[in-house]
């Protein structure tokens, strides 16, 4: 199941129609995209009830707008990619290392994003995990059914601001606005084959910059929830960025970072692309 955000509405997407929740509900659930996670057991219920005969019809895919528009906690994780951790001198963790990104940077799974003047704005693929059922204490063994689904992310970063203090400024050098972009929907968990093994990576430019696979995360979304939990309470409809693979633009020789023209695809295998253009 795909859930979306259609322009602020909430939605179910199937390829290129979508049902409105909310009038093909009969107001049984309303049309806030945030809302449903506090809700997620009936709403998936009922929408993997819908069929044929439910208020189809075709969306336009520039309405989209992130599947979690407003989460109360924004966790991002860290060096949770071997190969990423090499590259940005550090050994691998033995605890994923945990920041935030301030909810006010996440944007949708399209558009223009305005750069920072004088930054060094990187990206970051992601994949991102939305909470359903919140809980404390979560065990690995159980965490999937405690996610609603998954989404495409980009952590950017401006790498300036992010090391300009002793201690790094990682949460505020990561929240200027639309540095969250996330969508183009959110796919349940029981979309994938393995939620655990699946492709991501992005383009500048047409460039392959970063490609990797969530096999390969240290730290796999089940620990990620079970360490997360057992300090602070998980909520519906929170956010967990997972951690990127290498290829940013900082490790390389010479340094490479976004600049104003150019344009940020995004993709995670099983749920779709992210495409940004970038402005001064």
């Amino acid at each position: 199941m795909r859930v979306a955000n259609l322009d602020g509405r909430l939605a179910v997407v199937r390829e290129d129609i979508a049902v409105d929740v909310e009038l093909a509900s009969g107001r049984l659930f309303g049309p806030d995209p945030q809302a449903i996670y506090d809700r997620w057991a009936a709403f998936r219920a009922w929408a993997l009830s819908l069929d044929s005969d439910a208020p189809w019809a075709p969306f336009d895919a520039r309405l989209l707008r992130s599947p979690a528009p407003r989460p109360r906690q924004v966790f991002a994780i860290g060096l949770n990619y071997g190969e990423h951790a090499a590259e940005s001198g550090f050994a691998r963790p033995g605890t994923p290392p945990v920041f935030t990104k301030f909810p006010t940077c996440i944007t949708g799974p399209y558009g223009e994003i305005s750069l920072p003047a004088g930054g060094h704005t990187d990206w970051e693929v992601e994949l991102v995990a939305v909470i359903g059922p919140g809980g404390f204490k979560i065990d690995a063994a159980s965490a999937w059914s405690h996610v609603a689904g998954l989404a495409v992310g980009q952590d950017l970063s401006e790498r300036i601001l992010q090391m300009a203090s002793p201690s790094p400024q990682f949460s505020l050098g990561k929240s200027y606005p639309g540095f969250g972009p996330i969508g183009p929907w959110l796919v349940t968990v029981d979309e994938f084959d393995d939620p655990d093994e699946v492709e991501l990576g992005c383009f500048v430019n047409g460039e392959e910059v970063q490609k990797g696979r969530t096999s390969e995360l240290l730290f796999p979304v089940p620990a990620l929830l079970e360490r997360l939990s057992h300090v602070t309470p998980l909520l519906p409809g929170d956010v967990i960025f997972t951690g990127t693979p290498s290829g940013v633009g900082m490790a390389r020789s010479p340094q490479r970072f976004l600049a104003p023209g150019d344009e940020l695809v995004s993709y995670v295998e099983g749920i779709g692309e992210l495409r940004h253009r970038m402005t001064g």
